[in-house]
């Protein structure tokens, strides 16, 4: 085999095995998904997903909250408001 077809093939090894570990370590960390509705200045409902049921609500509500909030004051006080409607169904 020539020096460039092992480079070339060492590369192409190197890049596969990056992208399987990616895509192995994101899918690992989701065990909980909730949907949840926070009422703030409107109402909005979103996903999140986290290692557990506390972490994947909290990202549900910061992604609401996201979208209702345009400074940090805010933003903290939307965080802080009591969710609406929360669904965290069991873990697969």
């Amino acid at each position: 085999m020539r020096k460039k077809n092992l480079v070339s093939l060492l590369v192409t090894l190197g890049v596969v095995l990056v992208l399987g570990y990616l895509i192995y370590g994101s899918t690992t960390l989701v065990q909980a998904e909730c949907e949840l509705c926070v009422t703030f200045r409107g109402t909005q409902c979103r996903r999140g997903s986290g290692t557990d049921v506390a972490e994947a609500r909290q990202a549900a509500q910061r992604a609401a909250c996201a979208v209702m909030t345009g400074s940090m004051n805010e933003s903290i006080a939307c965080q802080n408001v009591v969710p609406t409607n929360v669904q965290c169904p069991p873990s697969r």
